[in-house]
């Protein structure tokens, strides 16, 4: 396997890395039973992304049922191991984890967005491994906007199909996300060829956003979000995460995210719902 220093370097200085040849082919396998497990057990998040645009865009994450299911893949692999080391962290623990599909026609591209703005929580050792099931080129891949974990954070899309800029959460609070994708020259973007075994990695406080796929292209696609040892909680506006996956009653009362959003900013960001892998 590649060093990890020269990843860490990057990762701190860049918000992102890409380690090529991260799985072998016994890992990869590991990744489809994940994949195929949660495309066969939806979750109460499941939904589709961006309804009423052409082709299907299909996401399901934080799946209360998933955890045996990617035990395998966690452990089978260096995948925590090179996650840890990676971020600097000693401790690691899963945040979630995540699938996307699109597939079966033109995909609109993925808004620009920071996954952080959504979640309360704060700290370097925080990071999303994305691992592709599918090969896809450069054009088609997922695009970042270099150092921009270093902030400010935005106020996030809402993902609206019709407007990509379209904030989620009142007006005031963050500075308004900017139309990366109308000014594309001023934005220094990033995105890479990656292959199936190829693990990118980056921060959440990263702008990113996916490029569409054509017609009759799949790209099937395993998230999974971990934090560490600095990782603490953050105030967010009104319900943060919650509102996205529109948890209330005794679902948000048991959601472990929705417990970290109670707790006051700067507390250790620690709950028994997040599975400790090291």
């Amino acid at each position: 396997m590649t060093s990890i220093g020269r990843h860490h370097t990057e990762f701190v200085r860049d918000g992102v890395t890409v380690v090529r040849g991260a799985f072998d082919p016994g890992g990869m396998q590991l990744a489809e039973r994940a994949y195929r497990w949660s495309m066969e057990h939806p979750g109460p998040n499941a939904n589709r992304v961006l309804g009423g645009q052409p082709g299907s865009f299909y996401q399901d994450h934080a799946n209360p049922s998933a955890w045996p299911a990617y035990r395998p893949l966690l452990y089978g692999t260096s995948l925590t191991d090179l996650v840890a080391d990676l971020m600097g962290s000693r401790s690691l623990w899963l945040l979630y984890e995540q699938i996307w599909l699109k597939h079966g026609g033109e995909t609109q591209r993925t808004p620009w967005h920071q996954d952080l703005s959504y979640v309360p929580m704060a700290g370097d050792h925080l990071a999303t491994a994305w691992l592709n099931l599918d090969p896809v080129p450069r054009e088609r891949s997922l695009e970042f906007v270099l150092g921009s974990h270093r902030g400010p954070l935005y106020n996030p899309t809402a993902f609206d199909p019709v407007d990509p800029v379209a904030a989620m959460f009142a007006p005031g609070v963050w500075p308004s996300l900017p139309d990366i994708e109308a000014q594309r020259a001023r934005w220094p973007i990033v995105s890479w060829d990656v292959n199936p075994g190829d693990l990118v990695v980056f921060h959440p406080a990263m702008l990113h956003g996916g490029a569409p796929t054509r017609a009759n292209e799949r790209r099937r696609t395993i998230s999974l979000r971990f934090f560490g040892d600095d990782a603490c909680c953050a105030a967010r506006p009104e319900a943060g995460l919650c509102e996205v996956d529109k948890l209330t009653g005794e679902e948000a009362c048991n959601d472990p995210m929705a417990a970290m959003a109670r707790q006051s900013p700067g507390a250790p960001f620690r709950h028994p719902g997040f599975v400790q892998l090291r």
